[in-house]
């Protein structure tokens, strides 16, 4: 049962989507944004209803250097099994068919509001790659951050590069490295994978004082999860601070790239030779690396890139469009990504 709020539109907001000839405007999504991450993202179903498990090697087994007449000491492997969860993210949209008729134009004036949906939910799955932590909201996904957070503790704290600052003016550039065994955006088994859009037609709805009235309704539904099968394909260069970028005390981002790229199993290599169609990201056999940061990290990448002494950092052609590459792994952008991050420590 769906009862009258500010959540819902009203004659106000359909007034402010009309040209003034009466038909449906065309609205510009000045909320809109650039969240490269989710095009890049891997996709895969995971092994269990409701996310995947992860099998991996905890400990090796070793021989014995062995004299005449003595025996050899048993040794073997160990493992863990891991589990990464999904979450589920949902939306209505709910339209007074009175209102959503009243230009004759029902079906355009739904599919904008409906176009607002997808956006908003991108943003939000977007923001929990990044920051959510299931430990704290069970309802939501663990992303990114919770999972590289401290520079010591946790093994992952080795992929964690200090970039010095030590306020709340921070923010983090993300190498990762998408592939099956390493990371990867899972959906639960034998569901669908991305944001999924019913059209529940016309509903009897019932506002405030319970009273009935006709309306258009639309449900959204996008089940998602972070699976992080190998830690060691992701470096996080964290505590860069945004308010030093343009003094003589800025964080060296091309060093703290170079770094990064040691920490890896295998360095990551150019990608100048891959098709950016089937391979849309730096490649590393069935890897492909994409570094990840917001438009005032990538603002300044792209003056460094102007320094034509500066040969890792370059402008090349992605698809036919200009795109800031570092050793041949594309520079993408991701708004979501604050510039507000406390020190990590």
């Amino acid at each position: 049962m769906a009862t009258l709020s500010s959540d819902f539109l009203t004659l106000a907001d359909w007034a402010k989507r009309l040209d003034p000839d009466g038909s449906t405007a065309d609205v510009v999504d000045l909320l809109s944004q650039s969240n490269q991450m989710m095009e890049d993202m891997l996709w895969t179903m995971g092994n269990q209803t409701d996310g995947h498990r992860t099998t991996v090697r905890t400990g090796l087994p070793s021989g014995t250097w062995r004299l005449m007449y003595q025996g050899v000491q048993q040794s073997k492997s160990t493992t863990a099994q891991i589990t990464d969860k999904c979450g589920n993210l949902e939306g209505y949209s709910t339209i007074d068919r009175d209102l959503a008729d009243l230009n004759g134009n029902t079906a355009q004036f739904r599919m904008q509001e409906d176009a607002a949906f997808y956006e908003g939910m991108t943003q939000q799955a977007q923001e929990a790659f990044l920051y959510s932590n299931s430990l704290n909201t069970p309802s939501q996904i663990m992303g990114f951050t919770p999972r590289y957070n401290s520079l010591g503790g946790a093994a992952s704290g080795a992929n964690i590069i200090d970039a010095g600052g030590t306020g709340s003016t921070n923010t983090s550039i993300w190498i990762v490295g998408w592939g099956p065994n390493s990371c990867f955006g899972m959906f639960p088994k034998g569901k669908v994978a991305g944001l999924v859009h019913r059209d529940l037609g016309e509903e009897t709805v019932y506002d405030s004082n319970n009273n009935p009235y006709q309306a258009y309704r639309s449900h959204f539904k996008w089940e998602m999860g972070l699976c992080v099968r190998d830690w060691r394909y992701i470096v996080r260069i964290a505590n860069i601070d945004v308010s030093l970028l343009s003094g003589g005390s800025a964080a060296n981002l091309i060093n703290a790239l170079i770094n990064s790229m040691r920490l890896f199993p295998m360095a990551p290599t150019s990608m100048s030779n891959i098709n950016s169609v089937t391979k849309p990201a730096g490649v590393l056999g069935a890897t492909r690396f994409a570094i990840y940061c917001n438009r005032t990290i990538s603002t300044a990448l792209d003056r460094q890139a102007l320094n034509k002494t500066n040969v890792l950092l370059r402008y090349e052609e992605w698809d036919g469009k200009p795109v800031t590459t570092f050793r041949g792994i594309p520079i993408r952008t991701v708004d979501r990504l604050l510039n507000t991050e406390s020190r990590v420590v």
